[in-house]
């Protein structure tokens, strides 16, 4: 088993998912975890301590978007790895759950994303004034957001249709064709923004 002190990946929320070479948290005891409340803050890890952070269907279960946000991106080396996967607002994964807080969608993370050098889409215009991230430091270049449909095979393919313009398909065609989940990949940034492209 490696060392805690040396395991650069973090595995939040792990439920039963518990993985070998990760720091593997959640607030419930399934063997092989760490017990720690997120909700408690500041996390009892040192700044820049991950490479990468794993966050499967435990987001949304969490008091304050905000606050998480920062601890991801405060223990998370510069240039560090998150993966998110939560359960879309308009889904029943996300409605049928009474423990679920926070509502997601595509855009989720707009308001911590780093615009460096980035040429905006004109429907992005308003993240240049109106980001509602209570002055964070926390930055992200987000790499990937996607809709996933459904897990059952099936249904698979739509993955493709949804996700070639997502933030068109949510706002104008997600109640009618609604998927189960949306997945950010974000790559942590530390320095200074610098000029949009």
């Amino acid at each position: 088993m490696p060392d805690p002190i040396e395991t650069r990946r973090l595995n939040l929320g792990c439920n039963t998912d518990v993985r070998p070479g990760w720091v593997n948290v959640d607030i419930t005891d399934y063997g092989g975890n760490e017990i720690i409340d997120l909700n408690a803050g500041p996390w009892p890890w040192e700044d820049d301590r991950f490479e990468e952070i794993f966050a499967s269907h435990v987001l949304e279960h969490l008091d304050n978007f905000n606050a998480v946000v920062n601890e991801m991106w405060r223990v998370s080396r510069p240039g560090g790895l998150i993966e998110v996967r939560v359960p879309f607002f308009l889904s029943t994964k996300f409605y049928s759950e009474p423990d679920h807080r926070i509502p997601f969608g595509i855009r989720s993370f707009d308001n911590y994303e780093s615009l460096t050098g980035r040429r905006l889409r004109f429907y992005e215009r308003w993240k240049l004034q109106a980001r509602t991230n209570y002055e964070s430091e926390a930055r992200f270049t987000v790499e990937s957001k996607r809709f996933h449909f459904s897990n059952f095979p099936v249904l698979r393919w739509l993955n493709g249709p949804i996700n070639v313009e997502p933030v068109i398909f949510e706002r104008f065609f997600a109640t009618l064709l609604t998927p189960e989940e949306v997945h950010f990949r974000l790559r942590v940034v530390k320095e200074p923004e610098g000029p949009v492209g």
